[in-house]
């Protein structure tokens, strides 16, 4: 089969196609013909590096990338009862989605409803999954709160916008230009900073009359982060979910302190996906949300699976409206 593969930490020129063995699935295992693959910044940090000494997300070399995906099963490994060849799955948090098939423990598919496409299946899954435990775990989300959501028209900032919205709380968002406010805009935040245009701690006091927002979700890091911890009420919490901009080496517990006794975490999606209950509810509070009209999924674009480091390229250049996709269909 093709798959995407890398035998080195590096830019988008070390991803490559390769012919590799079909897998078969073990015992609880699965093997997924792909239809999709998305393409996220996790795979970034799997391809250059940066989590080459994570225990959480492991890195060997060689590697097939790719860690979300949706097809159909292909064949079923022993013990496995609740799905069936041919039926339609997605799943995130397992590497190798960037091939023809996948091997994906049972327990992290996610069946897919008729009414959704596999294509809005796979662009959920780790975004979606990602804004989902953002605004219903890590800072669950209430009428009175405030929070600040940066990259506003990327991936992740639109489902956030509007999973934060949908839980009554004034989202305020930042982005790069007045074309991708207006995305935000759409999405439902209520405010939207341009930040290359002015400082955006202070645009977030101005509009919350000094106090600051109860949460930050910053997925941008080393540009911002220092700004949005200064941008919290007291006792706010700000959540650390990426690094576009660069990674965040370090934070001073003083400056917690100094912040207004602030809270500052880092967590990983797959804490937040401990079981198949925790996978399946999320996923299908998202399917119920993108069937009520509530939730709008917005794809960037789709491109085949040998262009996969012209998809890595535009992720990094903050040049996406939304999610890229890798097709894997002939």
């Amino acid at each position: 089969m093709h798959a995407i593969a890398i035998d080195r930490f590096g830019g988008p020129d070390v991803l490559a196609v390769r012919d590799i063995a079909l897998p078969a699935p073990q015992a609880g295992e699965v093997r997924v013909r792909v239809a999709f693959a998305g393409v996220n910044y996790i795979d970034v940090y799997m391809r250059n590096g940066t989590y080459a000494r994570s225990a959480t997300y492991r890195t060997p070399l060689p590697m097939v990338l790719g860690m979300e995906g949706a097809g159909t099963v292909d064949a079923v490994g022993r013990d496995v009862r609740d799905l069936a060849v041919g039926q339609r799955v997605a799943w995130c948090i397992v590497r190798g989605a960037y091939a023809q098939y996948a091997i994906v423990p049972a327990w992290k598919l996610v069946p897919v409803p008729d009414a959704i496409p596999l294509d809005i299946a796979c662009a959920l899954m780790l975004q979606g999954s990602t804004a989902h435990y953002l605004t219903h775990s890590a800072y669950p989300l209430a009428a009175a709160d405030t929070c600040l959501v940066h990259a506003g028209a990327g991936g992740v900032g639109q489902l956030l916008i509007q999973l934060a919205k949908g839980r009554g709380a004034r989202v305020l968002a930042t982005t790069g230009s007045r074309e991708k406010a207006g995305i935000a805009r759409e999405r439902g935040a209520d405010e939207v900073i341009l930040y290359r245009d002015t400082d955006f701690r202070d645009a977030v006091m101005r509009s919350t009359n000094g106090r600051g927002v109860d949460v930050v979700y910053d997925s941008v890091g080393r540009d911002t982060i220092a700004r949005s911890i200064r941008s919290l009420r007291g006792r706010g919490l700000c959540v650390l979910f990426g690094a576009s901009s660069g990674s965040v080496e370090a934070v001073s517990p003083l400056e917690l302190a100094e912040a207004g006794s602030v809270f500052f975490t880092r967590p990983h999606l797959a804490d937040y996906l401990r079981d198949a209950q925790e996978v399946r509810q999320r996923a299908n509070d998202l399917f119920a949300a993108c069937r009520n009209g509530s939730l709008t999924v917005a794809i960037d674009r789709i491109l085949p699976l040998a262009d996969a480091a012209d998809a890595h390229r535009l992720l990094e250049s903050r040049a996406t409206r939304g999610k890229l996709l890798l097709a894997l269909d002939d």
